[in-house]
């Protein structure tokens, strides 16, 4: 694919025109500079590619941060018809349900600077974190499926956290539908001691500080503030996860088969949401969501005992959650569908020219996203009542060197991406890559110098995980606030990060 292939609708979205067995046109958000990268890696074959499976509705869609991935690619979205579509683990990810929790601490910059290097190595200690870490909590049996079931809230009833925390995390930490029984023994083997354990890759848990606030009333909502300190986890669902995508892929690439289903690329191999297969895979795949949630909650609460450990009781009494999103996950939503948005405003129907043409009705659709988050606007019925008035806050985060952001979702997201926006800052170099990057590189030394207290299992975990490996983080949400899909918050700088 080349730059010939990609048609500018304007701003910073563009378009893939329909070619072969593309069922819709693929879309792009990105700037004209992010072009290159783009074009240099695989993703936006994949996302024709995406677009060439039964049922996909409006769109292929590819956020600001995407790069190639599994299937999909890293960054893309996209909706199922609930009759005709299908439901792929190529969607969704090895990592079923990564993502972030912001958390919020009752303390300043000052409070923390002199105790961020005693603070990081108690974060170290009480969050297990590498290949293969476990944790002290075993879980098996019945108890493990009630995991599987109840998600976040089997953590909560167990003393890890309070009702509070439930309320502010996407579908409550818990999605329904989840079916204990499909996820197979091995997949159980790997995840009955990996609860409240981080793992490995660009996993991490970071102190920062608010350095920069865009928007007051959104702030006020969240309970943050200029200098305040905050506290992200990025996790998922552990070998856990990682074990039911690998054993529904093996099963979906019979039932692409059997079903007749024309892949571009076997590592989109599905099933029809309706059949058995289709079901199957979503029991096992909630399964693996509600263990990502159930662990981000364990998770939170071994950052409130570091806390307390180092800065006093009070301290990790304070740390509050202020939202946690999903990453990789597929789920049934209503919305409309975004061609259909884009003919009617064409016609003057949402723009107030006076066109005849009226709005589309939502849908219920099955909404795959990988590598991108859900980004509900203001007055939507999913979003937390106390953020129901600014929109969904949509966390961001970047580089261990850089920024995260903290966003909220806005209503053009919900006409055009089916409510997603970026989740992240998006890889630009592979990890061996890096790693080379990174040789004879002092990596700890040079982020100290820039204020960032880093510790890791291992160097090649820091090496992988450099600040050149990844785009700018600030790029990437610029692209999608002058899109319209989310509008920023506030801006965290890092002081102190554990990788996994």
């Amino acid at each position: 694919m080349d730059r010939r292939d990609l048609h500018r609708i304007g701003g910073v979205l563009w378009e893939i025109a329909p070619s072969g067995g593309m069922r819709v046109p693929g879309r792009v958000y990105a700037t004209p500079e992010m072009l290159s990268d783009l074009l240099a890696d695989n993703a936006l074959v994949q996302v024709a590619n995406v677009a060439h499976l039964p049922g996909i509705v409006g769109y292929s869609c590819a956020m600001p941060d995407i790069h190639w991935g599994y299937g999909f690619p890293i960054g893309g979205v996209a909706a199922f018809d609930p009759a005709e579509g299908v439901i792929s683990p190529g969607g969704v990810g090895y990592d079923i349900n990564c993502g972030v929790r912001l958390l919020r601490a009752d303390l300043t910059r000052d409070d923390v600077l002199p105790r961020i290097e005693p603070l990081v190595r108690a974060l170290l200690k009480h969050v297990p974190s590498g290949v293969g870490s476990s944790g002290p909590l075993r879980v098996t049996g019945e108890e493990f499926d009630r995991v599987l079931v109840e998600g976040a809230s089997w953590a909560v009833a167990r003393g890890f956290g309070t009702p509070r925390d439930l309320e502010l995390l996407e579908e409550n930490g818990c999605l329904p539908g989840a079916d204990p029984a499909r996820p197979g023994q091995r997949a159980r083997q790997r995840g009955r001691d990996q609860l409240g354990t981080l793992g490995s890759g660009n996993h991490f848990v970071e102190i920062g500080v608010v350095d920069e606030v865009y928007d007051a009333e959104a702030v006020g909502a969240m309970g943050i503030e200029t200098d305040q300190v905050t506290v992200m986890i990025h996790s998922g669902s552990r070998g856990f996860g990682h074990q039911v995508c690998d054993d529904s892929l093996r099963i979906m690439l019979d039932a692409s088969r059997r079903y007749g289903i024309a892949l571009p690329d076997r590592q989109l191999c599905c099933a029809p949401l309706a059949s058995p297969e289709g079901r199957g895979y979503f029991g096992a795949m909630a399964a693996a969501v509600n263990y990502a949630f159930a662990n981000r909650q364990l998770i939170a609460a071994r950052v409130r005992q570091a806390f307390a450990e180092v800065l006093g009781a009070a301290s990790g009494e304070a740390v509050e959650t202020v939202y946690e999103v999903a990453h990789n996950i597929a789920k049934w939503e209503w919305h409309v569908d975004p061609a259909a948005v884009a003919a009617a405003e064409a016609k003057g129907a949402l723009n107030g020219t006076g066109g005849r043409a009226r709005p589309p009705k939502p849908r219920r659709l099955c909404v795959h996203r990988k590598g991108a988050t859900r980004a509900f606007p203001p007055g939507h019925p999913e979003v937390p009542a106390r953020y129901r008035a600014v929109g969904q806050p949509v966390l961001i985060p970047g580089d261990m060197g850089r920024c995260s952001y903290v966003l909220v979702g806005r209503e053009r997201a919900m006409l055009e991406t089916f409510g997603s926006a970026c989740h992240g800052a998006g890889r630009l170099l592979s990890r061996k890559a890096a790693e080379r990057l990174a040789r004879d590189r002092d990596l700890v030394g040079e982020m100290r110098r820039r204020g960032v207290v880093v510790m890791a299992g291992s160097r090649g975990t820091i090496a992988e995980e450099m600040p050149e490996a990844y785009k700018d983080v600030s790029t990437v949400v610029e692209a999608v606030v002058t899109a319209g899909l989310a509008a920023k918050v506030a801006r965290m700088r890092p002081l102190g990060v554990i990788k996994g």
